[in-house]
């Protein structure tokens, strides 16, 4: 059984930051890609940040560049987002995903997801 638990998700102002992470459990995930996914109501849920586990390089979506940072703990099998100075806007449930393609932004090319977390940043 695959599984990704996220926590970490909460209220907080604008401007502030929030660290996310996401425990992987199941398989060894040294070959893929885990991302980051979020979804407003209402709307589509798009890609935040990637990172692949096999060299450890990061992307990113545009509006996210410079305020989100995603990392790894190998040993531990967990990834973080830290999220800085944030938006209303960033108002979103985040998913943790894992799947096999390197570099990938699309929702459809992973295989694993966890339940998400909420983050709601208040103006």
């Amino acid at each position: 059984q695959v599984q990704l638990v996220e926590s970490g998700g909460g209220l907080v102002q604008a401007g502030g930051s929030l660290r996310l992470s996401c425990v992987a459990s199941g398989r060894t995930f040294s070959r893929y890609t885990m991302a980051w996914f979020r979804q407003a109501p209402g709307k589509e849920r798009e890609f935040v940040a990637g990172i692949n586990w096999v060299d450890g390089s990061t992307y990113y979506a545009d509006s996210m560049k410079g305020r989100f940072t995603i990392s790894r703990d190998n040993a531990k099998n967990t990834v973080h987002l830290q999220m800085n100075s944030l938006k209303p806007e960033d108002t979103a449930v985040y998913y943790c995903a894992a799947g096999g393609l390197y570099g990938s932004r699309s929702s459809n090319d992973m295989d694993y997801w966890g339940k998400g977390t909420l983050v709601t940043v208040s103006s």
